[in-house]
């Protein structure tokens, strides 16, 4: 049995179509349905459902990914036989929320790049949901992002922390000693939000509609440093990850906002699709993360 036909296989098993996996992979959408059509001929069994335009995994075809997987990682494992004092090299592409990119990725970044020099690291970010899709697609190998604890079946999640949420002002404003400030009066302040749809920011506009009240911020930016600078200049409030402002909070430039709004449980989270193959880059950027994040 041949290597390639199980990584096409799998990858158009994630993407569910042979013309994105062809493309993806650099293929004809031909050489793909010819490699499948083969493989098929091979096991005995038919693999995919070829309605129209769509496919579909057979129950044989879902039960054979993990088979498929196997055979890969002892491929990978025989590669790597005797060279474990060699240096990682290739590509890593990591996706990442645009607050955890500013405020707590940088210094794994330099620690990464100064020990796996050989590794082309290179990060994107985008909407939660958006970079839920490009890990599907495998447009990148792994996924460090905050949210409600969120388990997909397609997943591996390696490390997970609980992040704290909170309103946060300069520390001369006038809410900042008050206690148990209520929404009410909370919102009739000037809000500097990141952009609508990211994570934290939805669960907290959540439960405002449950109160029956709505925040209108009059800025919106995804640059939390930004959003920062402008609530330490008393331009307004804000609601942020505590990792976002924790240099200023401990600084006393900002505070920590006492307010009725219920607590709002947040995570940061590292995943990966459960049919990637695992690269020694993705291993050394897993084992970094955990040593100096998620511990």
């Amino acid at each position: 049995m041949e290597i390639r036909p199980l990584i096409t296989f799998l990858r158009v098993s994630d993407l569910q179509s042979f013309t994105h996996a062809a493309a993806q992979l650099g293929y004809s959408q031909a050489a793909v349905t010819i490699q499948m059509r083969q493989l098929e001929e091979e096991l005995g069994v038919q693999l995919f459902e070829r309605i129209g335009r769509r496919v579909r995994l057979t129950e044989a075809g879902t039960a054979f990914i993990p088979k498929a997987r196997e055979v890969l990682y002892a491929v990978r494992a025989a590669k790597e036989f005797g060279k474990t004092g060699e240096e990682p090299e290739g590509k890593l592409r990591v996706g990442i929320s645009e607050s955890l990119l500013g405020s707590v990725l940088p210094p794994v970044i330099m620690d990464f790049c100064r020990c796996y020099p050989k590794v082309e690291l290179s990060t994107c970010t985008g909407m939660t949901a958006e970079l839920f899709d490009m890990v599907r697609q495998n447009d990148i190998d792994i996924l460090y992002f905050i949210d409600r604890k969120t388990d997909f079946p397609e997943w591996i999640k390696v490390a997970e922390r609980r992040e704290p949420t909170v309103f946060v002002a300069a520390a001369g404003h006038p809410l900042a000693g008050e206690r148990n400030i209520s929404l009410e009066r909370l919102l009739k302040e000037p809000f500097l939000l990141t952009e609508k749809g990211v994570s934290y920011r939805y669960v907290m506009e959540q439960e405002l509609a449950a109160a029956g009240l709505e925040i209108r911020p009059f800025l919106e930016t995804g640059n939390t440093a930004v959003i920062a600078r402008m609530v330490m200049n008393q331009m307004g409030i804000s609601f942020l990850p505590e990792f976002a402002v924790r240099e200023p909070l401990a600084a006393g430039r900002l505070v920590v906002l006492d307010t009725a709004c219920p607590e709002i449980r947040m995570w940061s989270q590292l995943v990966y699709h459960r049919n990637k193959l695992v690269t020694p880059q993705m291993e050394k950027f897993i084992e970094m993360m955990k040593n100096m994040i998620f511990v």
